[in-house]
């Protein structure tokens, strides 16, 4: 089973960038894709990004493209969300996921889940 934490959330003024970091343990992460979302107060969790198990494959929400990078390293078990010209509604809860059953955009279709890290982007 695969447990999952993500951290490197924070207060970062508009414009500001970020690095999420989601680190893997048990299971088989290396076999997984893994996906990022995001949920703000009073709103649905939004898909922001997935990255197949190799890297090779890798989709955007429309409204993070250009500005977010996923990526991973399977040595480290660990996904990176770099966020770049972040803007106050990007702020949210953001969570990493794994063992997509279906659709890589959908939370439904995501069997596990980590805790959350908070980013705020100020005006």
């Amino acid at each position: 089973q695969v447990q999952l934490l993500e951290s490197g959330g924070g207060l970062v003024q508009a414009g500001g960038s970020l690095r999420l970091s989601c680190e893997a343990s048990g299971g088989t992460f290396s076999n997984e894709p893994i996906g990022w979302f995001r949920q703000a107060p009073g709103k649905e969790r939004e898909f922001v990004a997935v990255i197949s198990w190799t890297g090779g494959t890798i989709f955007y929400g429309d409204s993070v493209k250009g500005r977010f990078t996923i990526a991973r390293d399977n040595v480290k078990n660990t996904v990176y969300l770099q966020m770049n010209s972040l803007k106050p509604e990007d702020t949210a809860v953001y969570y990493c996921a794994a063992d997509p059953d279906g659709s890589w955009d959908r939370p439904a279709d995501y069997g596990f889940w980590g805790q959350g890290t908070q980013v705020t982007v100020s005006s």
